[in-house]
């Protein structure tokens, strides 16, 4: 029986312009099993989990929760637990973390100032400090969301695990379970479809020497998933691997049709239009559904640098105008 990931897989369906969107990931350990709604439907005091929600709602952060991977009979869970923050936007990247005994303290934070990239309150209130360790490399496992997570997911944490990629974790849903095994890494926030072992190693060591891998890479969660597109479609072709050199800095219109302006740190900038699609033939969009759809998609349509005022018009250019590259899907399941 075929399952949603491997028909995605099949037919070939675009990453890019995928990836949950968040400016900070709050990331809380939580082991035993996970519900499909693991904040309300797991070990962790259902109560805390809903107030955690609501606190983080609307303000550029969201909560995930984390384990170690291997088996996770949990029948008395652990005395202190691990928390992570990052702040994902380019330039201001940071990846702290702290322990905790009650899983309630995290209510104290200033939810808005965490998601604006301040991690003072996150150091007062629970004690953070830097990580001084490697990447996270979160591989979504939440079984109960979509079987292909479990399938798929589950297997790659523990290859990674054993292998000695110290930073390893299994995390709830990060959305796109068609695409998985899917992967974030931390503090950057980029998010990956269709990950292997050797593939996520290479992602990591290349990340440690300053250096972003885009095959296989949804987008930066920092973004909404228009800007995602374009700015994986400004690296791809100037082929710029530093983490911070690339922001977006503004999108107008709305779907099915953006400019996004994407701006590189040494000044140079680009107009980018991306226009909303769809993955076609009609596919189940995930495995808890036997309905048919088409998964919108964004498609970058052109890709022009931007000439500043006064300079001449016949300076290198990225891309020509008019260039298209299709481009990934937009709606991974919420």
């Amino acid at each position: 029986m075929s399952t949603c990931a491997t028909v995605s897989r099949a037919l070939d369906e675009p990453l890019s312009g995928t990836a949950a969107t968040a400016s900070t990931w709050l990331l809380l350990e939580q082991p035993g099993p996970w519900g499909a709604r693991a904040l309300t439907s797991s070990r962790l005091d259902p109560e805390v989990g809903r107030a955690l929600e609501a606190a983080a709602e609307g303000t550029g952060v969201r909560v995930a929760l984390i384990r170690r991977p291997g088996r996770h009979a949990d029948p008395g869970g652990p005395s202190e637990r691990r928390v992570y923050a990052a702040h994902t936007v380019p330039g201001r990247a940071w990846l702290h973390t702290a322990a905790t005994r009650d899983p309630a303290e995290l209510l104290a934070l200033d939810f808005r100032a965490l998601g604006a990239g301040d991690h003072h309150g996150f150091d007062a209130v629970l004690g953070g400090r830097p990580h001084p360790g490697d990447p996270l490399a979160l591989v979504c496992t939440n079984g109960k969301r979509d079987r292909c997570c479990a399938l798929l997911g589950r297997p790659l944490a523990a290859e990674l695990a054993a292998s000695g990629v110290e930073g390893a974790w299994e995390v709830t849903h990060l959305g796109g379970h068609r695409f998985s095994p899917t992967l974030l890494v931390l503090p950057h926030g980029y998010a990956y479809g269709r990950a292997e072992a050797h593939s996520v190693k290479e992602i990591l060591h290349s990340l440690q020497e300053g250096r972003i891998v885009t095959e296989g890479c949804r987008g930066r969660s920092a973004w909404e998933r228009p800007g995602q597109a374009a700015e994986l479609a400004v690296r791809t072709s100037l082929r710029e691997e530093a983490p911070d050199a690339l922001s977006v800095v503004r999108t107008e219109g709305g779907a099915p049709r953006w400019d996004v302006t994407v701006a590189h740190a040494d000044g140079r900038r680009w107009r980018v239009v991306v226009a909303q699609g769809a993955s076609l033939p009609p596919r189940e969009e995930s495995c808890g559904t036997s309905v048919l759809g088409a998964p919108a998609r964004m498609d970058v349509v052109s890709v022009r640098e931007l000439v500043p005022a006064g300079a001449t018009a016949g300076g290198p250019r990225a891309a020509a105008e008019g260039s298209r590259a299709a481009v990934g899907g937009s709606r991974a399941a919420a």
